[in-house]
């Protein structure tokens, strides 16, 4: 496995298919009729595209995948982006272009397709688009994947030759005959370079026409890695299977058996199988065996992106072991969007009424106790620090900043350097803020032994009233939660605005006391919206 930031990325066609459900594909000067599926529609749009369709699959068996390229902010570019982030695929996409790629597909009864595509913005990126706008992106890849299909050649050869000089395996998928790549993608001094830059090619059977003689799939696989300097090529053979030669070895697997619903996209979801056995070292016939689950899972579906990343994983190792295929080490995929949004509204729910619960029983005597600390400690000449280790850290910095802006000079305390020095930042009586949920980490309980020692008065903001530091303090704030929010109840999320919470009402506790007005709030304030707010 790769320690770069991308197993695969990729830049190429991503297109808003628009499939039709047609009783047949009509010839020239004919007409037919559209059919229904069984909720009543004819026409669909879907989330496809020759390179997004395969980082979707590659994505789907655990790859790290990002895309990059041009879109515009319109809708098809919205429902495009949707679909990435649906699936967990990182995109860098420039919004400038002109439209958003889309297809019209029509497909019949058996699966078998016609499409006619509109490049938009796909065509308009430019060598000096990829040099400026996604370098990073493919220097951070271990994989780079583009096509001979919608980007113009020049930009693809400028891709590859960013790939080899950072040291990526390149993958080049040849989608479209070399009368359709020339001249409409470029010239063919550009179409020979890029198929030469190519580690990896994987074309379709019409693209090797005009490349390589006629012949069995073997032979033209083999004269194509001649011509190319290919270390492997990939053939998909509809419903014969797949071919893969690498360096004289050569892999020739079966389909899987399926009903199939549409061939769109069918080889894309293949190459993704295919990079995805790469990644994880599988030997060459395990690879095309993953390519073919894919291109067959592909195939049960209407539209050729994954609709569902544990949905689809699920069915390509049904799949994958129904080819004879073994236990294989994917990366665990995260939730599903609608798993996602469940638990955002669970922690939405959660939060607020931990919060409302706090606010309800928060101890007022005890707030009142921690005010008139300070206040004596402020009138016998002390000052006021706020310390706390690990997220507590963060609401130390925010609690000494408001205490400082509303009345009661504060700073904050380093917890960790508190044993280092930092504690000569005190004086005897002065008085310590120390903020932890649990009441029990070491490094903040040592942090409070040597501030006693030094003469400080100790507040203790925690959850538990029988922790080792509520016992080792002066005073006690008890500010916690019963749960945090999530699934797994241990990222301070809830607990936090708790600390939050109780030290903001100790904040008006105290600015009330002193007296403290709109004015003392703008002498404060010289700048900034709140300033000019308090002054007007």
């Amino acid at each position: 496995m790769s320690a770069r930031r991308f197993d695969v990325a990729g830049t190429g066609s991503m297109v808003v298919d628009e499939i039709h459900l047609a009783k047949r594909i009509v010839a020239a000067e004919e007409k037919g009729l559209l059919r229904a599926d069984e909720s009543g529609r004819v026409v669909q749009r879907l989330v496809g595209g020759v390179t997004l369709n395969h980082l979707g699959w590659a994505r789907v068996l655990g790859l790290r995948t990002a895309i990059f390229g041009k879109q515009a902010d319109d809708p098809n570019g919205r429902l495009l982006r949707a679909g990435m982030e649906r699936l967990g695929i990182e995109h860098h996409i420039d919004t400038s272009g002109s439209a958003s790629s889309f297809a019209q597909v029509y497909v019949d009864p058996d699966g078998a397709r016609a499409i006619y595509m509109a490049r938009g913005a796909t065509a308009e990126l430019t060598p000096e688009d990829v040099e400026t706008k996604h370098r990073s992106v493919i220097e951070a890849a271990a994989t780079v994947t583009t096509e001979v299909s919608q980007v113009p050649l020049a930009t693809v050869r400028r891709v590859l030759e960013l790939a080899r000089a950072a040291g990526a395996t390149t993958v080049v998928d040849l989608d479209v005959p070399l009368g359709d790549a020339v001249p409409a993608l470029g010239t063919e001094a550009d179409l020979l370079a890029v198929l030469g830059l190519a580690d990896v090619l994987k074309p379709s059977l019409a693209a090797l026409d005009g490349l390589v003689a006629p012949g069995s799939a073997r032979a033209r696989a083999r004269e194509l890695a001649e011509r190319t300097g290919a270390k492997l090529v990939a053939l998909t053979l509809g419903a014969a299977g797949s071919l893969l030669f690498r360096e004289g070895e050569l892999a020739i697997v079966s389909a899987a058996s399926v009903t199939v619903a549409d061939t769109t996209g069918a080889g894309d979801a293949f190459l993704g199988g295919l990079l995805a056995g790469l990644c994880y070292g599988l030997d060459l016939e395990s690879c095309a065996r993953l390519g073919n689950a894919c291109g067959a899972a592909c195939c049960e579906q209407i539209g050729a992106f994954p609709e569902s990343a544990h949905a689809a994983r699920r069915r390509v190792l049904e799949l994958w072991g129904a080819l004879g295929g073994g236990e294989l080490p994917l990366r665990p995929l995260g939730a599903e969007r609608a798993e996602t949004r469940s638990a955002v509204e669970t922690f939405l729910d959660i939060a607020p009424r931990e919060l409302a619960e706090l606010a309800a029983r928060l101890d007022r005597a005890a707030l009142s106790a921690a005010a008139e600390l300070v206040l004596a400690a402020e009138s016998a000449g002390a000052r006021v620090h706020v310390t706390g280790v690990g997220k507590p850290e963060h609401v130390a910095r925010y609690a000494a900043s408001l205490l400082s802006s509303t009345g009661t000079p504060a700073a904050f305390l380093h917890g960790t350097e508190v044993t280092h020095g930092s504690v000569g930042q005190l004086r005897p009586g002065d008085v310590v803020i120390a903020v932890s949920n649990s009441g029990s980490t070491d490094e903040l309980l040592r942090a409070v032994e040597a501030l006693k020692a030094f003469g400080a008065r100790v507040l203790a903001v925690t959850a538990r009233r029988d922790s080792p530091l509520a016992r080792a303090a002066d005073l006690v704030l008890e500010a916690g939660v019963g749960a945090e929010g999530d699934s797994h109840g241990l990222a301070p999320r809830a607990s936090v605005l708790a600390q939050t919470l109780a030290l903001a009402a100790l904040s008006v506790e105290l600015q009330e006391a002193k007296g403290f007005t709109r004015e003392d709030y703008a002498r404060r304030h010289p700048a900034g919206e709140l300033g000019k707010k308090s002054r007007s």
